[in-house]
């Protein structure tokens, strides 16, 4: 934190997605001051305008020349909430970054809550909305059937992987690309770097302002990027290991109904070309025989890209050597 400070640079950078927020900015503004002055660390605000279309972008402007601590980044058009956070995370400058909704339901006084937390030695430490003041059919049902198979399948147990509220180490999401949805996956793809990830209660108001620009129709978004997740988790490194896997059972299971009709051939002289088992066996062999062939050529490409890349497929959180410890 002192190198941050010696620098210039603060301790603590906020990045808020912004769309179609205009109602809102002005409370959102008076209630990062209010909780943020609060702290005994300087920070800065970041407001990524992700292609508004009321008058977001000028009430941004005007917050972010008349207070030099935030900062207003308009994208092109509206690319969605995963690339602003990106766009934010890359023009960030404080060593712990808060990532946080523009709507107001996230309340800023909980983010002293966060760091404090993370001060404790974590590297993540996400928001958690027990009491959450959302329609129950429309969000919080179908929130609670994702919290439950995003951490089931990535072995990442929280409450509420779609709380926008998180605190960042910078070092966790150098290691991070996002694309897709991915931004509510950021802790487990943390976790797989060896991140350190806490939980920390939060306050969730009911939205008093606009619209909200969520719903059911993000649900197979969000399934397709944890299946994405999932094999980016398990078999990036190692994709042989799932093609190669389904590939050779569905070959096996094709050998052995080929190999069975033919015992009924020619021991029993049954008549098998019109059976429609015999075009299965044939098309099990031939998928499992592709499958493998995908597997090997999907090693050449992860190797290709470590190797082009010098990209290590491992992070290392500090090293010691003698009386010296490197981070």
């Amino acid at each position: 934190m002192e190198q941050a400070q010696q620098a210039g640079r603060p301790d603590v950078s906020i990045v808020i997605p912004v769309y179609n927020e205009e109602e809102t900015l002005p409370h959102l503004r008076d209630a990062l001051v209010e909780a943020l002055d609060g702290m005994d660390r300087s920070w800065e605000v970041l407001l990524v305008n992700d292609g508004s279309g009321d008058r977001s972008a000028e009430i941004m402007d005007e917050i972010a020349r008349g207070d030099g601590r935030f900062a207003a980044i308009h994208l092109r058009r509206n690319f969605g909430q995963t690339a602003a956070m990106s766009a934010g995370f890359d023009h960030a400058r404080g060593e712990v970054i808060v990532a946080m909704d523009a709507d107001l339901q996230n309340d800023p006084a909980d983010i002293p809550r966060l760091l404090t937390r993370m001060d404790e030695g974590y590297d993540v430490v996400s928001g958690w909305r027990k009491e959450r003041k959302d329609p129950f059919v429309t969000r919080i049902l179908p929130s609670r059937v994702a919290n439950w198979l995003i951490s089931t399948v990535t072995g990442v147990r929280l409450h509420d992987y779609g709380c926008s509220l998180k605190a960042y180490r910078r070092e966790i999401l150098d290691d991070v690309q996002l694309y897709g949805e991915m931004h509510r996956f950021i802790p487990a793809l943390a976790h797989w770097a060896g991140a350190r990830i806490a939980e920390v209660e939060v306050t969730h108001h009911p939205r008093e302002f606009g619209s909200s620009k969520y719903g059911l129709g993000r649900t197979a978004r969000v399934f397709l990027d944890l299946l994405t997740v999932k094999f980016l988790l398990s078999y990036a490194t190692r994709p042989i290991q799932v093609f190669g896997r389904w590939g050779l059972l569905m070959g096996a299971i094709g050998f052995l109904m080929a190999l069975w009709l033919s015992f009924r051939k020619f021991c029993f002289d049954e008549d098998i070309g019109n059976r429609p088992a015999l075009l299965l066996a044939i098309l099990l062999i031939l998928v499992g025989l592709q499958f493998v062939t995908m597997g090997l050529l999907a090693e050449l490409q992860a190797r290709t890209y470590y190797e082009a890349q010098n990209k290590a497929i491992y992070a290392v959180r500090k090293m010691t050597r003698g009386d010296e410890t490197e981070t």
